[in-house]
């Protein structure tokens, strides 16, 4: 006789990591921001600039550190976020440094403040921490779902950063900057990630009673009055923070997320129609007492009108950056070649996206925005793969508020909506906004392993694991 064993191996598919393809895809996304580093030194003084070495490998450095720890602590993450991020933040760097060179706003802050003091060293120093926040968020959070626990305590931690503004002097006519100790901070940027968790939290439980409809009209179901209590309510904080704060930028993105979301988690079209009709009565509304943002709805309507009259500068911003757009025409005039600066103290932040216009042209800036857009797609594509209703909904807001940034900030600027204070993610200069925006890829990636992570193959059955053939 003779016995044949057959046994079952118990284990997970094995699956491609993708960390090659991302540490490929981050060779060139250091590489392309250190040629264009080398191309406005060339422009501006015709030589090599002497700090090329120094940001080359500063850059490098925060993107060998943000790869380790995302091939240690999230393994099967997408592979395109971390290189996209680090080609923004990098050409972000290059773009802030041409602005430091510019002998107008040299001249204009030492007429202001005394001395001046180039933004670059500072910005890559706020990248170095925020590189250093996105390794702990990969450290710390070890599955996103712990987040749907602190549903509530998020939604009070998000209020409290969006009031904190109101008790500080207003900067450029908004409230949204506090000091502490000398350091300038804008709350609303991180609020935006802490009011993504609450809505999903929240969506994910409400979402079948969201989803009821009472009656149809024109083609489409009409949510129950007692439903509508929830975006009423958002739609009220939103317009109070216009109001007492004068921000704009952060009640679009509070407001229009939550309608994205609730679409998300109800498939009902009728309130992204809601919302819509809400923030439009809003903001006329708002529009029709608030100085602050009539100036800004002037400035957008008619900037050459009052570019000369308009005590508030906002008409001289919005006119300054067309006229830069216009001037790149389809290729742009180089790097370093443009004249940008001329629109002031926010060339660097608000304003950034008209050097980029200026100086890459009509292409560059449709490149730009493209990145973006792969960021947002990325986004979206981690959300389908999520296995669970919050990673879903948590993905596509944490994404849909990206968007909505990229959107308000650039519709601002080219004129397609009223100029909002919010900035670029990534490029634009200020700690704040590429803390924020950081710390959100980290969530993304710690999402998108958990959806991409292969599952582990299922234990066979007691019966199956041994088959004994019996010969004589």
């Amino acid at each position: 006789m003779s016995v044949v064993t057959n046994t079952t191996t118990i284990g997970a598919i094995e699956a491609p990591s993708r960390r090659n393809t991302e540490l490929g895809l981050l060779a060139f996304a250091v590489v392309i921001p250190v040629f264009a580093y080398l191309n406005v030194g060339l422009a501006l003084d015709g030589k090599i600039p002497a700090g090329m070495l120094g940001y080359g490998l500063g850059v490098g450095l925060l993107a060998g550190i943000a790869h380790l720890a995302v091939r240690k602590f999230a393994p099967y993450a997408d592979p395109l976020l971390l290189p996209l991020a680090t080609l923004l933040n990098g050409l972000g760097l290059v773009l802030i440094w041409r602005l430091d060179q510019s002998p107008r706003l040299i001249r204009r802050a030492e007429a202001l403040f005394g001395a001046y003091s180039p933004d670059a060293p500072k910005q890559l120093m706020y990248s170095a921490i925020a590189v250093a926040l996105f390794v702990a968020v990969l450290m710390v959070l070890k599955d996103h779902r712990i987040l749907q626990r602190y549903t509530y305590i998020s939604m009070a931690a998000a209020l409290v950063l969006l009031i904190l503004p109101m008790f500080f002097p207003a900067v450029n006519g908004a409230k949204i900057w506090i000091s502490i100790g000398g350091f300038t901070i804008q709350p609303g940027e991180f609020a935006k990630i802490i009011i993504a968790i609450f809505f999903s939290g929240y969506l994910m439980v409400k979402r079948d009673a969201l989803a009821l409809a009472s009656r149809r009209f024109m083609g489409m179901y009409l949510p129950r009055g007692r439903d509508l209590g929830p975006i009423l309510a958002i739609w009220a904080m939103s317009i109070l923070i216009l109001v007492f704060e004068t921000d704009l930028g952060t009640s679009l993105l509070f407001f229009g997320l939550f309608v994205i979301m609730l679409y998300v988690a109800t498939e009902r079209t009728s309130w992204i129609v809601f919302g819509l009709l809400m923030s439009v009565a809003g903001a006329v509304g708002v529009a029709s007492f608030e100085p602050h943002v009539q100036s800004r709805v002037n400035a957008w309507l008619d900037p050459f009108a009052c570019y000369q009259t308009d005590v508030t500068g906002a008409c001289q911003q919005i006119g300054d950056a067309l006229l830069s757009f216009g001037s790149g025409g389809t290729l742009g005039t180089g790097l370093g070649q443009g004249n940008s600066d001329l629109i002031g103290f926010a060339a660097n932040a608000d304003f950034i996206l008209t050097t980029v216009g200026e100086e890459f042209g009509l292409a560059g800036t449709m490149a730009f925005l493209m990145i973006y857009g792969l960021i947002v797609e990325r986004g979206v594509r981690t959300a389908l793969a999520a296995r669970d209703p919050f990673g879903k909904l948590l993905a596509i807001g944490l994404s849909g508020a990206f968007a909505i940034q990229v959107f308000v900030v650039a519709g601002g600027v080219m004129g397609l909506i009223p100029l909002t204070g919010m900035t670029m993610p990534f490029v634009a200069y200020g700690g704040s906004s590429v803390l924020a925006n950081w710390a959100l890829i980290g969530v993304l990636i710690r999402i998108s392993d958990t959806a991409r992570r292969p599952a582990p193959a299922p234990a066979p059955s007691p019966d199956a694991e041994m088959t004994q053939v019996v010969r004589p």
